[in-house]
């Protein structure tokens, strides 16, 4: 039984991308493994994290079963809310305490809806490519010319950090530099959306009113936890709706208190996940705290100056996610701790560090 498939090469040219054969299988092959794909399913596969990546583009079903795998998670926590929304009103109807379950619940449903639907920060233009550095890139062959072209591009543009070979970073699938501290982002399951810039400071949000969602009602059905084992309770849908209250309010408690913990550990150090695990590269070599400004700056980047607004899910922080401070830099040359133009002025007259066309721009520097 014959396959026809078709050969093409991946974006970073490692790859050989077979794509057809029987179900419209999708195979990476590592450059030089070049033989056709044969009988029912004959793959080369490369390790790690590139291939996931790969065939998540490549194959649409995939992707799609994923994207619902991730929607599964975000409605099974919505789920689970509404339901003890419901038992707690309706069915308890603790008159003295609804008002302050109301409050709980209203803040916690906003920083999730915020959490969800606050689409993630992408580069500006200013850091993609014009059309002749492009094809000045791709022309050339050397890796050693092209970090030289990148380094020569990114004078004009606040980038500081380095990968972990000292190069300018650079992404071949957006043709794009990356800007400090930028990645491709996973997708946190619980929120099906990319945690960053944009929405870091209403995820931190959402952690912490969940976890006093969950204090409180697990406080105020506590008494009526103990008449459930007691045997006090009268017989009715009540009694039942009280014993899962009380489980399930401690259990997500204790989930999100682990979780919450570590990400205030990361404010008060100004990291990333990503950086908490390795270190961001510079010109003087890798610094952990690089980007560790002090904890009253690390928290004003996240929160902002106006502390009436830190619990308030509302975007208040600092920069527009395209340059931070630095620790190493003197306040002078940081960009977020003086009144200066970050960029150079371009040859029409207009200004490289202006934001106002940028879509992604949530919020500008102060002049």
């Amino acid at each position: 039984m014959a396959a026809d498939w078709t050969r093409a090469r991946s974006v970073d040219g490692a790859l050989h991308i077979w794509r057809g054969g029987f179900g419209g299988v999708v195979v990476a092959a590592p450059v030089g493994d070049v033989p056709r794909p044969t009988g029912f399913i004959v793959a080369w596969l490369t390790p790690g994290p590139r291939r996931q990546k790969l065939l998540l583009q490549l194959n649409p079903l995939l992707l799609e079963c994923v994207t619902h795998r991730r929607l599964q998670r975000v409605l099974i926590i919505t789920s689970v809310v509404l339901w003890s929304y419901y038992a707690y009103v309706f069915e308890l109807c603790l008159l003295a305490y609804l008002l302050v379950f109301h409050v709980c619940f209203v803040m916690f449903s906003w920083t999730y809806w915020k959490s969800i639907f606050t689409p993630p920060a992408s580069p500006c233009k200013k850091f993609q490519l014009s059309y002749s550095d492009k094809e000045r890139y791709e022309m050339e062959e050397r890796p050693d010319a092209q970090k030289q072209i990148l380094v020569e591009i990114a004078k004009k543009l606040p980038i500081f950090s380095r990968s972990q070979s000292g190069a300018i970073r650079f992404c071949d699938r957006c043709q794009v530099l990356k800007p400090d501290r930028c990645h491709h982002c996973s997708v946190c399951e619980t929120v099906n959306n990319c945690v960053g810039f944009s929405n870091y400071k209403f995820f931190i949000l959402f952690l912490s009113y969940s976890m006093l969602y969950c204090v409180f009602i697990a406080a105020t059905v506590f008494q009526y936890f103990l008449k459930f084992w007691q045997e006090e309770l009268p017989n009715g849908p009540a009694k039942f709706h009280v014993l899962f209250l009380m489980f399930v309010a401690v259990m997500f408690f204790v989930s999100l208190m682990f979780l919450f913990s570590y990400h205030c550990w990361l404010v008060a150090k100004n990291r990333s996940t990503l950086e908490a695990f390795s270190a961001p590269v510079f010109v003087g070599g890798p610094d952990r705290n690089g980007f560790n400004v002090g904890l009253h700056r690390n928290l004003e980047q996240v929160f902002g100056e106006n502390r009436r607004l830190w619990l308030i899910p509302v975007f208040t922080g600092q920069g527009n996610g395209h340059y931070f401070p630095l620790k190493s830099l003197s306040e002078s040359h940081n960009p977020l701790l003086a009144n200066e133009e970050m960029w150079e002025e371009s040859d029409e007259g207009s200004e490289e560090g202006s934001v106002d066309d940028d879509p992604s721009v949530t919020i500008e520097m102060d002049q």
